[in-house]
């Protein structure tokens, strides 16, 4: 990973200290895991401070939901690498990472299970944090499936996937299997045409 990847102006308007504080402000507000905040981190990135363009972030997006670990540690390293290369992709990883680490040290330290638990005001609050979760998880997948252009001819994959995965019927309904399916099934529509357009050239 190098600095070679962000564009100039990326790199003109970011620094370590605002690509750090920006994630540490998203991982300190954001319930709900990964999912639920990648609509807040498109806002700060994209709408916000102009750092990458949206149809670079939901290409980071794919990366990130392809490779193995935590969703949010993952798209956090791969914007903070496209913004600052290496370097930023370690900040933007410490942004993220800090406040959960803080926040369940400081519950250690002075709460228990049975405390959280037995306490109607901490419940009540978790009960109403639950339905926005759900929104924020909602509102990411409404904007992936509009950038991505889906059309009526193929919009029932992601609803295929999702009934074959929620099934749980063993390989079958293993993500990795749809994701290697859907990178093969992208490279063929790229290359078939590709290669009867050569045919055609010679």
């Amino acid at each position: 990973m190098s600095d070679t990847s962000a564009t100039p102006d990326s790199k003109k308007n970011s620094s370590y200290w605002s690509l750090f504080s920006t994630f540490f402000k998203i991982g300190a507000f954001t319930f709900g895991g990964g999912w639920a905040m990648i609509s807040i981190i498109e806002r700060e990135i994209v709408d916000k401070h102009h750092w990458i363009e949206r149809d670079d972030f939901l290409d980071l997006l794919a990366i990130a939901q392809s490779l193995p670990g935590i969703l949010a540690v993952n798209i956090a390293t791969a914007v903070g690498d496209k913004i600052r290369g290496g370097k930023g992709s370690i900040v933007a990883s410490l942004g993220t990472i800090l406040p959960s680490f803080l926040i369940i040290l400081i519950i250690a330290i002075f709460l228990t299970p049975d405390m959280i638990k037995n306490n109607k005001v901490i419940s009540s609050i978790f009960m109403g944090i639950r339905p926005c979760v759900v929104a924020l998880i909602i509102a990411p997948v409404i904007t992936s499936a509009k950038a991505a252009n889906l059309t009526w001819k193929t919009v029932w994959i992601p609803f295929v996937v999702a009934l074959m995965i929620s099934l749980d019927m063993g390989t079958i309904s293993s993500p990795i299997l749809y994701i290697a399916l859907g990178g093969i099934g992208g490279f063929l529509l790229w290359w078939l045409p590709q290669r009867k357009l050569n045919k055609n050239k010679s």
